[in-house]
């Protein structure tokens, strides 16, 4: 298994162990509003799953203008629902992109016209690992943002994955 494959098998790992983590909460902890750089947990999840998107469509071709437009108009749906159906969102994505970076050379160089910053070239493994940084940044907000609203998150990190994947 190529390293980056197994960066984004952590990634999927994690954002699963946060998602059942969230589902052992009372329902209107997830929409519940808090002072964070997101008003509600339900915002992060779906920034989490977009940019992963986003970079999913980059990867299998879009272009990153095409890939913004398409997750900006699902942004607010997917802020809307519940962690039930983002759980299968993430599910679903994940098998896509399981299967694309077991296809994938992960040297592959792509080049990304980002409206914001301009070009970048850059290699599908280098973008694999900015998705994996992306999510864990993002999963430590809702970590942070669970103790604000008097719960407990649960550890995600990378070491605690390999000794998980070990049973």
């Amino acid at each position: 298994m190529q390293p980056i494959q197994e960066m984004y098998n952590y990634h999927a790992w994690a954002n699963g162990v946060i998602i059942n983590r969230l589902k052992e909460l009372p329902t209107e902890v997830y929409f519940q509003e808090c002072q964070s750089g997101f008003s509600t947990i339900s915002k992060v999840i779906a920034h989490i799953y977009t940019v992963d998107l986003i970079w999913y469509d980059i990867l299998t071709g879009k272009s990153m203008k095409d890939a913004f437009s398409f997750a900006n108009q699902e942004r607010e749906y997917l802020e809307a629902i519940g962690i039930d159906e983002m759980e299968t969102n993430f599910a679903e994505l994940t098998e896509k992109y399981t299967s694309l970076l077991c296809e994938e050379d992960p040297d592959r160089v792509i080049v990304v016209d980002n409206p914001y910053a301009g070009l970048l070239e850059t290699s599908v493994a280098e973008s694999v690992l900015h998705v994996v940084t992306h999510g864990s940044y993002h999963r430590g907000n809702i970590a942070t943002m669970l103790r604000q609203l008097g719960h407990t998150s649960v550890m995600q990190d990378y070491g605690l994955y390999l000794y998980d994947k070990q049973k």
